[in-house]
């Protein structure tokens, strides 16, 4: 992910969390976290038991986000510093006389969100664990002629998967498939397609959803056997050539333990020396071993104008 796909992100996050943003540009949000978006990031477990039971009103954290920090950096640097207006004498008289405390400035801190950072991991985390499962209908693009005209409607099976590829590199995908729970029909880019519609999770007036023709376990195997059918499209000379590293690692590691081995001073050390061997070994394969794996971000069910 670069930056601006970082952002959309992040703006996408904190409006579903219902977070108040104090000042934000292309590179940053400056945020006020909801309470359940204070829940889900801060770790303040015993806060939030203690507000819990004395049914308080909550204190939420605030947060710099910095999505772009040299941009952000750049930003800070050309905006022109407001100086604070000095106090007079009088000024600090009055206030000791009248036993007017300032309020201290509240810390904001800053976290720099860049791929494989822990707090853009934890907002990943956060939404998979919230927003795994979603059910949508498409908000009809014109009204109906007639007070009593119903708009037929297709459920859909949207499903976003990944497919990670691994060994001592790792590459992964994201495919998003649509599966029509009337026809079986499967469509590729279905996120994409959503975007461009209008959805609500409320039924629209004036439509009826057709019968589905197949069940969810059906929907299911089409995508699995979709995926199957990219996966076997795909070229392989990446997990030769890891084969191959691991192949050499392995050789590398027994000319290192194969000499301990036959000069070992007794069992007791040869069984210590065969036993580090062994551990190096699963390390090196679990590292080099080319494998793919596929898992399921999150699906949903979405109702779209139209039979298909």
């Amino acid at each position: 992910m670069n930056s601006k796909e970082i952002h959309r992100f992040v703006q996408r996050y904190l409006d579903a969390t219902q977070c108040s943003i104090l000042e934000k540009s292309p590179y940053h949000f400056k945020v006020k976290l909801s309470p359940a978006a204070d829940r889900e990031l801060t770790n303040r477990h015993y806060y939030w038991s203690f507000i819990d039971r004395v049914n308080e009103t909550p204190e939420t954290m605030s947060f710099l986000f910095v999505t772009d920090d040299d941009k952000y950096n750049e930003l800070v640097e050309s905006t022109p510093v407001v100086e604070p207006v000095a106090k007079t004498a009088a000024d600090s008289s009055f206030e000791r006389a009248y036993g007017l405390v300032p309020k201290p400035i509240a810390r904001v801190p800053r976290e720099h969100l860049h791929y494989g950072s822990g707090r853009l991991d934890q907002l990943f985390q956060s939404t998979q664990n919230n927003g795994s499962y979603v059910c949508l209908f498409q908000e009809p693009s014109t009204k109906a002629l007639h007070p009593y005209a119903s708009r037929p409607y297709t459920v859909w099976l949207g499903i976003n998967f990944c497919i990670e590829f691994s060994s001592d590199r790792k590459r992964e995908e994201i495919h998003s498939l649509g599966i029509s729970l009337v026809t079986g029909h499967c469509v590729e880019q279905f996120h994409e397609q959503l975007e461009q519609l209008k959805l609500s999770p409320r039924i629209p007036p004036n439509i009826h959803i057709a019968k589905n023709g197949i069940a969810y376990a059906k929907a299911l195997t089409i995508a699995e056997q979709t995926i199957e059918r990219k996966l076997k499209s795909y070229d392989y000379h990446w997990a030769e050539d890891a084969q191959t590293r691991l192949i050499e690692e392995l050789a590398r590691l027994a000319s290192y333990y194969e000499p301990m081995l036959e000069h070992a001073e007794d069992e007791e050390h040869r069984d210590n020396v065969h036993a580090l061997l062994q551990k190096r070994e699963e390390e090196i394969r679990w590292q080099y071993e080319p494998r793919i794996t596929v898992s399921v971000i999150n699906c949903g069910l979405f109702h779209l104008d139209g039979i298909d």
